[in-house]
């Protein structure tokens, strides 16, 4: 028996949110059906409502920072049970087979990643809807738990903005001792402030704005440099063991690399375009540095995570929304006027 669900979908490009009625699912053996209490509003949210990468399927139900709790279970489960809360990231199944996915980096599986909106069901074709609704049925081995000393309000943004960030900072590596540069203070950069911090780190942050250095060090940054100050960013040459850039748009990438000690890392979490200006290579050359890309996470280092926030207390900082105010906030979004996330509260579609 399929199950109604009412959600908020696009219905085409760049259009309005609105109340949806869609049908998720029967559970299959190995299926959790899960009541959404709250979801994050990410920024690739609004980039996929607008189909600002040519590839969105409508209706859209967006919403991959899902947390809510567990109301039924397949006759195969054996990691949940009813009451379980529980989240749901960007992934909701991979082939598992291949060798990405075996190494626990599902996110760059090489015959398929299902995402939690958006994509083909490869088992039955259905296009997958996300959070802004009622409840989502999801595979087990998909499903996080979500310990019980977090906030679920500010638990929600971990499992998209809490990943991409930590992913990196645990391939590096970073512990006591280590020198960390946070580029950009938003929903990323804030978080990326607060773990790298909690792993030892000395954490700098470098904004264009020096308006923002007593959020920063509220957060736990210990240095917050402008990188427009010429003066500042070359006081700050190869300094940083690992650079984590959160900027969504094309910016300079020569001042930064500079930063960086010799084999440091620069990696981009929030662009996805050409870069310019070009990139002088010659740094990368001669100080062994290098520059990568990073996607979310797999399932076990996002789980990873988790525990990590529920043992030193890390949630993101957010601002909870009705349902019904989802438009308003993709708004306040595109102009940057929000801190640092915004959470729907899904009970609300109940007044609908």
């Amino acid at each position: 028996m399929s199950i109604n669900v009412r959600g908020y979908a696009a219905l085409s490009p760049k259009g309005a949110l609105g109340l949806f009625h869609f049908i998720r699912r029967e559970l299959r053996p190995d299926d959790l059906l899960i009541e959404i209490l709250y979801c994050g509003i990410c920024h690739s949210d609004l980039h996929n409502v607008n189909n600002e990468s040519g590839y969105s399927k409508y209706p859209m139900v967006p919403g991959h920072e899902i947390v809510g709790r567990v109301t039924r279970i397949g006759q195969n489960v054996k990691k949940f049970a009813i009451g379980d809360q529980v989240g749901i990231g960007c992934l909701v199944d991979s082939c598992r087979t291949c060798l990405s996915c075996l190494r626990g980096h599902e996110q760059s599986c090489l015959n398929f990643v299902t995402y939690a909106y958006g994509s083909k069901d490869k088992q039955d074709g259905l296009v997958t809807q996300g959070g802004y609704s009622e409840s989502i049925v999801v595979r087990e081995d998909f499903a996080l738990k979500i310990p019980k000393s977090l906030d679920l309000i500010g638990a929600a943004p971990l499992l998209c903005a809490g990943i991409t960030t930590w992913a990196p900072l645990r391939r590096e590596n970073i512990s006591k001792g280590c020198k960390v540069a946070i580029v950009g203070l938003g929903g990323l950069g804030h978080i990326a402030i607060k773990l790298a911090k909690s792993l030892g780190a000395e954490v700098t942050l470098i904004t264009r704005s020096l308006d923002k250095a007593d959020e920063a060090k509220a957060l736990g940054a210990d240095f917050v440099i402008a990188s427009g100050d010429n003066n500042q960013m070359s006081a700050n040459k190869a300094k940083f063991q690992l650079i984590l850039d959160t900027v969504p748009y094309s910016h300079d990438l020569n001042p930064l690399v500079s930063s960086l000690t010799a084999n440091g890392k620069l990696v981009l979490l929030g662009y996805f375009g050409p870069i310019e200006p070009s990139l002088n290579t010659n740094q990368l050359i001669f100080g062994q540095r290098s520059i990568e890309g990073s996607l979310i996470g797999g399932i076990r280092e996002t789980q990873e995570m988790l525990d990590f926030c529920g043992e030193h207390q890390i949630t993101a900082e957010t601002e909870l929304i009705k349902i019904q105010d989802v438009n308003k906030a993709y708004r306040r979004m595109f102009k940057s006027d929000v801190k640092y996330r915004f959470v729907i509260d899904l009970k609300t579609i109940e007044s609908e």
